[in-house]
């Protein structure tokens, strides 16, 4: 074990060993930390899960300046359902530069699948569910979500239409109750999200 990973685990033993204010989730989202035993997003910190399905976790704690930088964002979605979705995008891109310093995925490919093994360098589709869910439920926390909430992470697979295994962070409007789809996953490093109907993400292959 490497110091930069001893470093990691130390720093998010210490935080999480303080009190923290619970931050509310539906079970389906708190169900996507316990099943790979992770604490969930709490106040102004989160797990960052990469290596494929959270093999590899990095605590990322939010500082006032990033607390700013993501407020500037979401403000500027403040008119419309549809322009908080734009501002989502943005958000998901500032989370990515964010943290590749970090864990070293600024070099991370769109699609990345099993055939990568166990990339530390890439995020699977599990980890890009957690990931969003994740900022999405501190952006809501912080009040910064006006004509969304969070929903619960949907999942798609088909073998019979040749569709593969998927999930997906989702976010569904306050007034309409659509939900759209969140989708890290399909874009490359620094690249924004896929952001779609979840009726039109669960054609997709």
């Amino acid at each position: 074990m490497n110091l930069l990973r001893v470093t990691v685990l130390a720093a998010l033993a210490v935080s999480l060993a303080a009190p923290a204010r619970a931050v509310e989730m539906s079970p389906a989202v708190a169900q996507l930390y316990e099943s790979v035993s992770i604490y969930p997003p709490k106040n102004n910190a989160m797990t960052v899960c990469y290596g494929f399905v959270c093999r590899r976790r990095a605590l990322l704690d939010f500082t006032a300046a990033d607390k700013r930088a993501l407020g500037a964002i979401m403000a500027a979605g403040k008119a419309s359902p549809a322009a908080e979705r734009a501002a989502l995008r943005k958000a998901v891109v500032w989370f990515d530069k964010r943290v590749a310093p970090l864990i070293g995925t600024g070099v991370r490919v769109a699609r990345a699948d099993s055939q990568r093994g166990g990339d530390a360098t890439n995020f699977d589709c599990w980890d890009t569910t957690r990931n969003v869910t994740a900022l999405m439920v501190i952006l809501q926390d912080w009040n910064m979500l006006r004509h969304h909430t969070v929903g619960d992470p949907r999942y798609r697979g088909n073998f019979l239409v040749l569709q593969n295994a998927h999930n997906t962070a989702v976010v569904k409007e306050r007034v309409s109750k659509r939900e759209w789809a969140v989708d890290m996953w399909t874009a490359a490093f620094a690249q924004p999200p896929d952001v779609m109907p979840v009726e039109q993400w669960m054609t997709e292959k």
